[in-house]
Formats: structure tokens, sequence, C-alpha cells
């Protein structure tokens, strides 16, 4: 199990460990930190049949990647991670709610989508963040996936001008093969938008493109979470060498 592995090979980081939910009161943990993260500190408007836990139609469909605080054993950070098998049984990733994928559409035997992820106010200072793409890297590994795919969210608070930034800043060095583009459904008004003058880039963003990941067009705007969030496809290919020789550890 990817749990057993991820501790075995030593995957913990200042008293955190990451695994994979193994029943579904693991799972509720994920949603309930999701739903302090996104609904109480973001101010999204979730559409949850649960009061206090983030739950949607795809949460059944995934696999819920969890690091725990080893002091205190609580949920400190999460990523959902759908399967190119359980996408087909769904019909589709969450992802095209947001954007036509239909130049993807090629690569979906072969690609993993990421979603929810989010971090404990009181533990973003890394190691987290670290573990949650250890796990990652070992679920790509051990799965033979080839693809990552994920919307990654930017904060509109500004109104969207650092979003703006961010994405002229990223397609500069970032963007996709024109074979791998894809569009927004609702798009960020991007004409409207001034851009700020040096864009501040969310952690995990800056992790996806550290690691080789590619912007695969313009933002699209969640007027639910109110983000501007960026469509990222990772072939594993692509992984930096640095960051594959930190989490891909040999057997």
């Amino acid at each position: 199990m990817l749990r057993q592995r991820l501790e075995q090979e030593g995957r913990t980081h200042k008293h955190y460990t990451a695994g994979i939910a193994r029943h579904q009161d693991e799972v509720r943990e994920a949603q309930r930190l999701r739903w302090k993260v996104f609904a109480e500190e973001m101010g999204a408007r979730l559409d949850s049949p649960e009061p206090g836990l983030d739950i949607d139609l795809y949460d059944a469909y995934c696999e819920h990647l969890l690091v725990r605080d080893g002091d205190t054993g609580e949920v400190v950070g999460t990523y959902r991670i759908l399967s190119p098998d359980n996408a087909k049984r769904l019909g589709s990733y969450y992802s095209e709610s947001e954007f036509d994928l239909t130049r993807l559409q090629h690569l979906r035997d072969r690609m993993v989508e990421l979603g929810r992820s989010c971090v404990h106010v009181d533990h973003r200072a890394g190691g987290v963040i670290t573990l949650l793409w250890a796990g990652l890297a070992e679920y790509m590994l051990r799965g033979g996936h080839e693809y990552l795919i994920g919307c990654a969210s930017i904060g509109m608070a500004d109104g969207g001008h650092n979003a703006a930034a961010i994405w002229h800043a990223a397609r500069e060095k970032h963007l996709a093969p024109i074979e791998w583009r894809v569009f927004p459904r609702c798009p960020l008004p991007l004409d409207k938008l001034e851009g700020a003058a040096a864009p501040v880039l969310p952690p995990l963003i800056k992790g996806y493109l550290r690691l080789g990941a590619y912007v695969c067009g313009e933002p699209a705007w969640d007027p639910d979470f109110n983000t501007a969030d960026l469509p990222i496809l990772l072939p594993m290919k692509n992984l930096n060498p640095a960051y594959a020789r930190h989490f891909l550890k040999p057997n």
C-alpha cells in the first residue's frame, strides 16, 4: 500500500506522515479539512449535502491522499486523485466542468486528475506540500500513469489582477504545445485586468512549474470558489530531474 511504502521509505517530514485514505471515516477527515479551508477561510460557496464537510459527486470515485500531523493525528493536508479508469466510470474529469479538454482526449487512458488540494493554515511551511508531492509521485510510479492534470487555483481578492499577471508570466515559459491546449468555459476577462507588476505565485502553482508542468491555456473563473483556475498538465517524462531524484526514490 502507498501508506506503508511512504512510511517504510521514510516519507515523513517533521512529524508528518502521508498515506491514502483507507475507509470512509478518513475520507470525511479530508472533506472536513477542505470545508475549513475552502468555505470558512476562502468563503467558497459549497453545494454540500452535509454542512461542515466538502462533499461532491467526484469524491466517491477518487482516492484521497492525506498528510497527518504525527503529534496530533489531525489531517492537515489533502489531495484527491481521480484515476483514468474511475474517470471513465464517472464519465468525466472535474476539470471538464471548467475547460474544454477535447485536445487531451487521446491522453485519457494515461491521465490522472488532481483536485481539491489544500493545507491547514497552521501547516503551510513546506513539509506538508513536500509529502503530498512524494505521495503523488509514488502513486504515479506504481500505477504506470503518464500524465497529471488539474486546475491550479489563484485567489481573486484583488479582483483578478494577480491571476492575469501569473498567466502572462507563465505563458512565456510554460505554455503547452498547441495540440495540448484547452479552453475555459467561463474565461477570466484578461483584457479588463491590468496585471500585477510582480505576480505572486501560490506555492502549489510554483511547485507545478518547477516540476516541469505546462499551463494549457488561459485561466477560467470559478464563481463558487471565486478563484481563477489555471489548467495544468504534467507529463511525467518532463519531471525535473532534481525533483525526480527527491520524490521518485528507487525500490
